[in-house]
C-alpha cells in the first residue's frame, strides 16, 4: 500500500509538472511562426476586475514586441538623449540621438537579469524605438535595430558573439520607417531584409554572422518578414518587398518565381498568408493580392487582386500593419481604417466588417488596428487602445466574449494615443508592452 500510495505521488507530481509547464514565444508570431498559442487551460473569459498582473518591469520606447523562452523574456528599447527631443511631426527625420538596448528579464518575476545597450542615433519616421523583435534559439538572441544593427548575444550572460550593420556592411540606406522586418531562423541561416544593391533578402550563418547568400534589387527593402512555406513539393522562401512577391530556393537565394505588386510609400508590411495551394499579401493602398501557387513546380499566377488603389476606398483588405489569419476558406483582418473584415478567400469579396474591436468612438480612424493570435475556436484581439478581446470570428459575424483594460496606450506618434506592438502569449500568460513598461499577465483558467 506505502508503495502503491509513493507511486501515485509520483504519478501526481508528474503531472502537475506536465499540465503545468507553458510553451515559449521565441519569435514573431510564436513557436511556428504562424500567430497560434497552442497552451491548454487558458481562461474562457476575463475576471470582472481585469487580468491578474504578475509583474510590471520599467521600459523605454519601443514597437518591437517581446519574446519568451526558457524562463527569459527578450524585448528591446529606445532612450532618447537628454539633449534630444522628437519632431513635433512624426512623419519628419532627422537625427535624433539617443540609444536602443537589449533587456533580459526573468519570466516569472519580471527582474532584470542583463541588458545591453549602444548609441543609435535615429534617422527614421516616427522615430518611437526598435521595430523588430528578437528570436532566441538554441541558447542565441538575435536582435535587430531600427538603424540596421543586427546582433546576436550569448541568451543566458548578454555576451555579443558577433554583430553586422547593414548600413555600412551593404550600403544599405535606412528606409523610412526603419528596419522593421522580423528576421527569420531556418537551420543554420539567419535571413534578413537589407536593401542596397541585390541585397534585399542577405542569408547569415546563424552561428558567425558571416554571409552564405544575397538576392534581389527594388528601390526599397519593405517591412514585411521573410516567410518560408512549402508549395510544389518545395520549401520557398517568400520575399514581398515594395514592387513584387518573389519566391527564393531558401538554400541559394536563387529566384524561383516573381509576380509584381507596387506597394506604394513602401508599405509592404504584414507578414503573407499561406492557404494550401494560395499565398494572400496585403497592402494599405493596394489592398489584396491572392496567388495561386504551382502544384508541380515552383510558381505562382494571380488569382485576384483589388482593384481599389485607396486606403479609403476600399474593397479587399487593405492592412497597414496587423498580419491577417486564413481560416476555413475565410479571411480576417484589420483594414485601413481599423475595420475587421471578413473576406471570402476564393475571390476576395466582403462577408462583413465591424469597428467594434479597433476604435474607441467606433468610427472608422486611419491606421486603427488590433493584433489578431488564434487559440482553439477562439482569438485574442490586442488592441491599440491597450484593450484584450476573446472573440470568435466566423463567416457568420464577429462574436465578442469579453475584453479588458490591459496596458495604456502611450505613443502619440499618429496623433493620438496608441500602443503598437504585438504581445506574447506564453506560460499561460500574456506580455505586452507600451512605451513606459513591459506587464506579465496571467491568462491561465486556474491561476
Amino acid at each position: 500500500m506505502i508503495r502503491l500510495l509513493s507511486f501515485l505521488a509520483v504519478v501526481l507530481t508528474l503531472n502537475h509538472v506536465l499540465v503545468s509547464r507553458g510553451d515559449d514565444w521565441p519569435q514573431w508570431l510564436g513557436p511556428k511562426r504562424d500567430g497560434v498559442w497552442r497552451e491548454s487551460g487558458i481562461v474562457d473569459r476575463f475576471p470582472t476586475n481585469g487580468l491578474p498582473v504578475r509583474w510590471r518591469t520599467p521600459l523605454g520606447g519601443g514597437y518591437s514586441g517581446p519574446s519568451v523562452s526558457k524562463g527569459r523574456v527578450y524585448i528591446m528599447d529606445r532612450h532618447v538623449a537628454r539633449n534630444a527631443t522628437k519632431p513635433a511631426n512624426s512623419f519628419a527625420r532627422g537625427a535624433i540621438a539617443g540609444d536602443e538596448g537589449v533587456l533580459c528579464l526573468d519570466a516569472a518575476t519580471g527582474t532584470l537579469l542583463w541588458q545591453h545597450r549602444y548609441e543609435c542615433a535615429y534617422t527614421v519616421s516616427y522615430p518611437g524605438g526598435p521595430r523588430a523583435t528578437p528570436i532566441c534559439q538554441d541558447g542565441k538572441l538575435y536582435t535587430l535595430g531600427a538603424e540596421g544593427a543586427l546582433l546576436c548575444f550569448d541568451a543566458a550572460s548578454g555576451k555579443i558573439l558577433w554583430s553586422r550593420d547593414f548600413k555600412k556592411d551593404f550600403g544599405a540606406p535606412t528606409p523610412v520607417w526603419g528596419f522593421a522586418a522580423h528576421p527569420l531562423l531556418l537551420g543554420r541561416q539567419l535571413i534578413c531584409l537589407v536593401g542596397g544593391s541585390n541585397s534585399v533578402a542577405v542569408s547569415f550563418d546563424k552561428d558567425s554572422g558571416q554571409e552564405l547568400w544575397r538576392a534581389l534589387s527594388a528601390k526599397e527593402p519593405g517591412y514585411a518578414p521573410p516567410t518560408l512555406i512549402h508549395a510544389a513539393g518545395k520549401p520557398q522562401l517568400i520575399i514581398w518587398h515594395p514592387e513584387s512577391v518573389n519566391a527564393l530556393d531558401p538554400d541559394t537565394g536563387k529566384l524561383y518565381w516573381s509576380i509584381p505588386f507596387t506597394a506604394r510609400s513602401g508599405l509592404s508590411v504584414p507578414t503573407p498568408r499561406q492557404d494550401g495551394e494560395r499565398l494572400f499579401v496585403t497592402s494599405f493602398y493596394e489592398g489584396g493580392l491572392m496567388l495561386k501557387l504551382g502544384a508541380d513546380q515552383p510558381g505562382a499566377t494571380v488569382l485576384w487582386r483589388g482593384k481599389k488603389q485607396s486606403e479609403r476606398d476600399t474593397d479587399t483588405l487593405h492592412s497597414i500593419m496587423p498580419t491577417p489569419f486564413i481560416d476555413d476558406g475565410h479571411i480576417y483582418g484589420i483594414c485601413s481604417y481599423g475595420q475587421l473584415r471578413c473576406l471570402k478567400a476564393a475571390t476576395g469579396e466582403r462577408v462583413w466588417e465591424t469597428l467594434e474591436a479597433t476604435t474607441e468612438s467606433r468610427k472608422e480612424t486611419r491606421w486603427a488596428c488590433a493584433f489578431l493570435t488564434k487559440h482553439q475556436e477562439r482569438y485574442f484581439l490586442f488592441n491599440e487602445l491597450g484593450e484584450l478581446i476573446l472573440a470568435r470570428l466566423s463567416p457568420a459575424e464577429y462574436e465578442e466574449i469579453s475584453r479588458t483594460k490591459l496596458i495604456e496606450p502611450t505613443s502619440p506618434d499618429p496623433g493620438r494615443l496608441v500602443v503598437w506592438s504585438h504581445p506574447a502569449y506564453a506560460n499561460r500568460c500574456i506580455y505586452v508592452r507600451n512605451d513606459k513598461e513591459l506587464l506579465c499577465a496571467s491568462l491561465a483558467k486556474n491561476p
